[in-house]
């Protein structure tokens, strides 16, 4: 499977670049990251990004919007967009399609691929719950990062690693790094 990763200037951008080892075991994966997110990772995480620490991972220039994931016929099957901030909502939201990232978007919505996007923001505004129902119902996963409180958090890794199995569960990518419901 072909997934592209989109890493927005929202908080958490630290569980986007968490989730590549986990999405790259099985799948051909491929990774934006916008200027913002770079930005967010260096104020929150104290962490400058490095592409080459990561291995067998293609990553694009956002900047850049003539590169594969622009088009169709580049053939990604899932695009998640971990963390999605609020403009980039928007931009999507619009038909914006100014970066990689909005133009990728902008293709896994007219190829009718799985998008998911996981917004971050506290408390939604009625515009961006508006802009999210409306992605909805054109078949776009929402998916903020929201705690289940029956998995039994211990620490902030555990919290982490529900958030992620939940996003990995919607691309289909078996896992059992967060303790799932019991009857």
């Amino acid at each position: 499977m072909r997934i592209l990763l989109c890493i927005t200037g929202a908080s958490l951008v630290n569980l986007g670049l968490k989730l590549i080892p986990h999405i790259k075991k099985e799948n051909e994966l491929f990774v934006v990251l916008s200027k913002n997110a770079k930005i967010v990772l260096e104020k929150e995480n104290n962490q400058i990004f490095n592409e080459n620490n990561y291995k067998d991972v293609k990553f694009f220039d956002d900047n850049n919007i003539y590169e594969g994931p622009a088009s169709g016929s580049f053939k990604i099957d899932k695009t998640i967009i971990v963390p999605c901030s609020i403009n980039t909502l928007a931009k999507i939201h619009s038909g914006i399609c100014d970066t990689l990232i909005t133009r990728a978007a902008a293709v896994a919505l007219k190829e009718r691929k799985k998008l998911i996007l996981c917004v971050r923001e506290m408390p939604f505004s009625t515009i961006s719950l508006k802009q999210m129902y409306e992605l909805s119902s054109q078949g776009v996963i929402i998916s903020p990062p929201v705690l289940g409180s029956y998995a039994g958090f211990e620490n902030i890794l555990e919290i982490e690693n529900f958030i992620l199995g939940k996003w990995l569960d919607l691309l289909d990518i078996k896992n059992e790094i967060y303790k799932r419901w019991e009857i």
